[in-house]
């Protein structure tokens, strides 16, 4: 699992909220393309947020970008600044600026379905020679 942060993001949870719920449980990539057209303003920051992941995959654990999923995007509360407007009668109205907390997980999927990503996992790992052993040792585990 590869998890990257965004800390105190200037605009309300809210607001990210509505654009981080379109992403999960979505492709990297397909993630990014729709982060373009997106016109909501905290497409911008989301997106160098993604492609920062799956740099950080590609870098650090070796990891292709299209095997990469979004396991979970999470978006918190962080510091609230207080601010005043003065309004009627010399009174003060207080104004809340908030900020957001980003977390995002990418995760590794291989194939669709964990049955077909274990049989070519171990058809890869074991070879040619000895691929049909390793597809009875499957439909047997498959079977049981």
């Amino acid at each position: 699992m590869i998890t990257a942060r965004l800390n105190e993001y200037r605009q309300s949870p809210r607001k990210v909220r509505l654009v981080a719920t379109l992403m999960k449980g979505k492709r990297a990539l397909d993630a990014i393309r729709l982060l373009n057209v997106t016109i909501k303003e905290a497409s911008g920051p989301l997106k160098k947020l993604v492609e920062a992941a799956i740099s950080d995959a590609k870098n650090n654990f070796n990891i292709g970008s299209e095997n990469l999923f979004i396991k979970e995007f999470r978006v918190d509360a962080g510091t609230t600044m207080k601010r005043s407007m003065p309004r009627a009668r010399g009174s003060a109205f207080p104004i809340k600026k908030r900020t957001s907390h980003i977390t995002l997980v990418l995760e590794e999927r291989v194939g669709k379905g964990e049955k077909g990503a274990t049989k070519k996992a171990l058809e890869a790992s074991v070879g040619e020679a000895s691929a049909k052993t390793a597809k009875k040792a499957v439909k047997k585990t498959a079977t049981k």
